[in-house]
């Protein structure tokens, strides 16, 4: 090799020396699949987002996996509804991801929220649902009003979050009744239903600007990706427009449809496609209704005639009997977390094409 050429190879090692290292992307974990898939299209080609809720169990009492208190600790971000839907995760982010970056979205400027609906029947709340169907904006920042002190209850974490959140393995051990304990610790504290409703991720127009404001954090997070991220956004934006186009003509003509729901969890659902609920059997999909609901929602279905009442796929069938044995309603499946769609990408417009179905196969 002449002198020259070695003296331009070192030149151009030192160049590449020179260079900054790449950039990792930042790691990411989600609370539950509607989340996680929002941000799993924005990060299409870049990175993928850790699961933290797993799909089947209820978000407002959880008991974290090891591996899943493991994906926290190791998160640059964390993306949730926030504490009101899992006031449990604002403990465990205190303790195992203090540095990470925190998005809540339902506390975003851009979220459209709504209160809760009051009473079996929803009696006293009609008028106003009816309105909000056609005038969001009023209630757009609802969740300013109520801040977060309403959950500090629920921010102490039991025993099995403590477990989770130093590693122990035994933990794990018995799943199911890890769920079942995580239902107890709820149900005396975050499901009084006041305030903020948290399933606002059934509502597209907060999935579409979610994922400009989950692209933003991203892009301050990874700047070097930044175009990816927003161009993703576009991408899932347009087809969420597509998802809510079918929607729309699928149940076109449904807005007379006389229905129950198990728990109040689709009143955003309801409001963007001109539905409404009569009524919810349960207060929260963490209690059993008391003898005084049922004997108030058989009231109303002796009243008036009652198209379907929506199960869900978690909770025991036996309680719909209790209310519509001898009615001819139409007992149906409906399921806001999307339990038998596979998590990922793909989930978020999959979940709201499920809601319909279940809309369009009561009618």
């Amino acid at each position: 090799m002449s002198i020259r050429a070695v003296t331009l190879a070192l030149a151009g090692a030192a160049s590449l020396a020179a260079l900054p290292a790449r950039a990792e992307p930042p790691q990411v974990a989600a609370d539950i699949a509607p989340v996680h898939s929002l941000v799993a299209q924005v990060m299409a080609g870049v990175g993928t987002p850790e699961l933290i809720v797993r799909p089947g169990a209820s978000p407002h009492g959880y008991a974290l996996r090891p591996s899943e208190a493991g994906a926290l600790q190791d998160a640059d971000l964390v993306v949730w509804i926030g504490p009101e839907l899992t006031p449990w995760l604002d403990r465990s982010l205190d303790t195992l991801a203090p540095e990470a970056a925190r998005l809540a979205l339902l506390a975003q400027d851009e979220t459209r929220t709504r209160p809760f609906r009051t009473g079996a029947t929803f009696a006293a709340h009609d008028h106003g649902a009816a309105e909000d169907a056609h005038g969001h904006e009023h209630e757009d920042h609802g969740h300013e009003e109520h801040g977060h002190e309403e959950h500090e209850s629920g921010e102490h974490a039991h025993g099995d979050h403590e477990d989770a959140e130093h590693g122990h393995d035994d933990h794990a051990h018995d799943e199911d009744h890890a769920h079942d304990e995580g239902h107890a610790h709820d149900e005396g504290h975050a499901h009084d239903h006041t305030g903020t409703d948290p399933h606002a991720w059934l509502d597209p127009a907060n999935g579409k600007a979610w994922l400009d404001v989950i692209a933003a954090e991203l892009s301050r997070a990874d700047p070097g990706n930044a175009g990816t991220y927003f161009s993703n956004a576009a991408d899932a934006k347009a087809e969420i427009d597509a998802t809510v186009a079918d929607i729309e003509a699928r149940l076109d003509g449904m807005g007379d449809l006389s229905f129950v729901v198990f728990h109040d969890a689709y009143q955003y659902f309801e409001a963007r496609f001109g539905l409404s609920a009569a009524g919810a059997i349960s207060l929260s999909d963490a209690t059993d209704p008391s003898p005084a609901r049922i004997a108030e929602l058989r009231e109303m279905v002796a009243a008036r005639g009652i198209d379907c009442a929506f199960a869900e796929p978690q909770f025991d069938p036996g309680v719909l009997e209790a209310v519509f044995s001898g009615t001819e309603a139409e007992v149906s499946v409906i399921d806001p977390m999307g339990t038998e769609i596979a998590p990922g990408p793909d989930f978020y417009p999959a979940l709201l094409r499920s809601v319909a179905d279940s809309f369009a196969r009561c009618g």
